[in-house]
């Protein structure tokens, strides 16, 4: 999601085959292709050509680039939704170490947002796993996540059921703890961290999302108009929605931090505040912060909701005076980490030290285990 001005004729999103999703799943796109309206199509669509995507490494074959090298692993499960899973493994790693799933924007590629978003360089200092998830051209023709789609969307269904599979295939060929499982991406990626959150509450204990929007936004209305201008609704829709994802839950709720740029025009800053209306409404909480403060060199401005245990539960950080992307502050300093140079990593601040920090995986730096 890039850019906010769809091309005057957009293409119709491409549809997978039936066989990736099972035998109603080829109905259901055509359905599906028939109701999209142009802002839908746009929000596929929208992106600039321009933009330099990392190329995506043979299955099999270990993915170089900018000093990351990355993992493919080609059989974590069905795979209802046609991604890809890339691993980046820390060499001090401990025993049964936290699981962290990373989601790229439109026109990236996992490898590209391990290269930029300095989440390698915190799992390397504090000894987490990371899975990249990656999409393609075949189920996206920009490579966007389909988080607007009810067969991509939904427990047990496409691409969130195939994140999933990651995940489960994280702790047992990894030893990942499956108490300490987390989740971040942007925009598309960020929209994607709403549905996992939302559809396996079960399975994260937490997550970020970096210039996303709410959960289940486009149950009843297009994508395009839920990025810009935003759609306003109540804390307790919102929250009615998430629930809905999985209907039988009785457990306790991941914990969400939103980050936003103050400037996005793309995923206007509204979605920050319809994603706090949600998540504290899901919590049982009012939408008066308990706690305000500014972090890191551009005072990003904090509001932090709590628990009853004083736990901070939802957390809004909104970064000043940028637009689309996700912040980064490049340098060695202990709160810096990330690279400029493409798009979408924006000089500011260093958002996933900060993340890092809020899922509680900071702390003195990793041993190897056992």
């Amino acid at each position: 999601m890039p850019l906010p001005t769809p091309p005057p004729t957009p293409p119709t999103p491409p549809v997978r085959p039936a066989a990736s999703s099972g035998p109603t799943a080829q109905p259901q796109r055509r359905g599906l292709r028939a109701r999209l309206t142009a802002g839908v199509c746009a929000v596929v669509c929208a992106v600039a050509v321009s933009t330099l995507l990392a190329p995506t490494p043979a299955a099999g074959r270990p993915a170089r680039e900018a000093g990351v090298t990355l993992e493919r692993v080609s059989n974590f499960g069905s795979n209802p939704g046609n991604l890809a899973m890339y691993v980046y493994r820390p060499a001090r790693l401990p025993a049964q170490p936290a699981v962290v799933v990373a989601l790229h924007g439109c026109t990236q590629s996992a490898q590209v947002y391990a290269d930029n978003s300095g989440l390698t360089t915190l799992a390397d200092r504090h000894g987490f796993l990371v899975v990249f998830a990656e999409t393609t051209t075949a189920n996206n023709l920009n490579r966007c996540f389909n988080w607007f789609q009810p067969v991509d969307n939904q427990r047990g269904r496409g691409e969130a059921a195939s994140i999933r599979q990651m995940v489960a295939h994280a702790d047992s060929a990894y030893g990942g703890d499956p108490s300490r499982t987390y989740v971040t991406g942007l925009s598309a990626g960020g929209a994607l961290t709403s549905v996992m959150l939302a559809t396996y509450p079960e399975v994260f204990r937490a997550g970020a999302v970096i210039a996303g929007l709410p959960y289940h936004c486009t149950r009843d209305t297009d994508p395009f108009t839920c990025m810009n201008p935003g759609v306003d609704r109540t804390p307790a829709d919102w929250a009615e929605r998430v629930r809905d994802a999985f209907p039988s839950y009785t457990g306790p709720w991941p914990r969400v931090a939103v980050w936003h740029g103050d400037q996005d025009s793309t995923v206007v800053p509204k979605n920050a505040d319809e994603l706090r209306d949600q998540w504290t409404a899901v919590h049982g909480l009012d939408q008066t912060p308990d706690r305000t403060s500014t972090i890191g060199p551009d005072r990003t401005r904090r509001e932090e909701y709590l628990a009853g245990d004083g736990s901070v539960a939802v957390q809004v950080n909104r970064v000043p005076g940028i637009g689309h992307g996700t912040p980064v502050d490049p340098g060695t300093g202990p709160e810096q980490c990330g690279r400029t140079g493409t798009a979408h990593f924006i000089r500011s601040i260093c958002s996933s030290y900060w993340i890092t920090d809020f899922f509680g995986l900071g702390g003195p730096p990793a041993r190897a285990g056992s």
